[in-house]
């Protein structure tokens, strides 16, 4: 599907006052600076997927690093193991970012996904007022009405040989009759102070460029540069007894104890053993 940019005239900022597009020009001016990550800023109307796009921009050699692209809708969006994440148009934060780790061991960019959630809740406690936690090794979750519920998710997705695209979505103003699940939940829901979905994107990008520069100075040591403490910090599956299903019909039970410095979540087993479950080679992970 051909994205279509947002400067089209469906695109007016006067055309849904409750779901109000994104301003693209305040967003260049407030990311887009000499020495900083974010190299430029697009916004289309409709797409299918962002990862795909930008992936395939990559490949075409038409992004660089720090390249952001965002939608307002998109028709075909991807969770883990390609599940399905659909939103109204507008009602949420749907982009991609293009980074390329070079000096970074590539068995470390593993932690590219967590450090993501790491700096989406900071970004989101910063600008929305809202606390979320980490429900390992992707989702971002909310509280509504006591409830945990999934509001966010995170994907990423090799480009080439020395690229990592991470996509993002995040339910920012979905109501309860718009809820792709009833386990769902939004920033809305969740009590946000502000739902403006420009400074929540300005926000969670600058926290990305934050946390991206201190693990990349790092070497992608997780430990060294705090990362590996704040994802445990706020890493809700830690202390809870689940279940981990493996690829061939395989499963771990156990307690959630730690995340170990390869970004692996450590289950202690009923048997005594401490078994690490890396992201990439879960299927599900549920409470016990």
């Amino acid at each position: 599907m051909t994205p279509r940019d947002a400067s089209e005239p469906n695109g007016s900022r006067w055309s849904d006052l409750d779901r109000p597009p994104l301003n693209i020009t305040a967003l260049r001016r407030g990311l887009v600076h000499e020495g900083g990550l974010w190299s430029e800023v697009d916004v289309v109307q409709r797409t299918g997927s962002t990862n795909s796009d930008l992936v395939a921009r990559a490949a075409e050699g038409r992004a660089a690093e720090g390249a952001v692209l965002v939608a307002e809708e998109q028709t075909a969006g991807r969770g883990r193991l390609d599940r399905q994440w659909t939103a109204p148009p507008r009602s949420g934060l749907f982009f991609s970012v293009l980074l390329t780790p070079g000096e970074v061991p590539v068995a470390r960019w593993g932690w590219l996904p967590l450090l993501t959630g790491v700096a989406v809740a900071t970004g989101l406690s910063r600008a929305a007022g809202v606390d979320t936690a980490l429900k390992w090794p992707n989702d971002l979750l909310v509280t509504v009405r006591g409830e945990e519920r999934k509001a966010g998710g995170i994907l990423a997705e090799r480009a080439g040989d020395d690229g990592v695209v991470i996509g993002v979505g995040i339910n920012v103003t979905l109501k309860e009759d718009e809820l792709p699940v009833p386990t769902a939940g939004s920033l809305e829901l969740a009590g946000a102070v502000s739902t403006d979905r420009d400074p929540l994107l300005r926000g969670v990008l600058r926290a990305l460029e934050e946390w991206y520069g201190k693990w990349r100075a790092a070497a992608g040591e997780a430990g060294a540069c705090g990362l590996l403490e704040a994802y445990a910090a706020g890493c809700a599956t830690l202390g809870r007894e689940v279940r981990a299903e493996l690829p061939g019909d395989r499963a771990v039970v156990g307690e959630a104890v730690a995340v170990d410095g390869d970004g692996r979540l450590v289950l202690a087993t009923e048997e005594g053993v401490q078994e690490p479950v890396g992201a990439g080679d879960i299927v599900h992970l549920r409470p016990a």
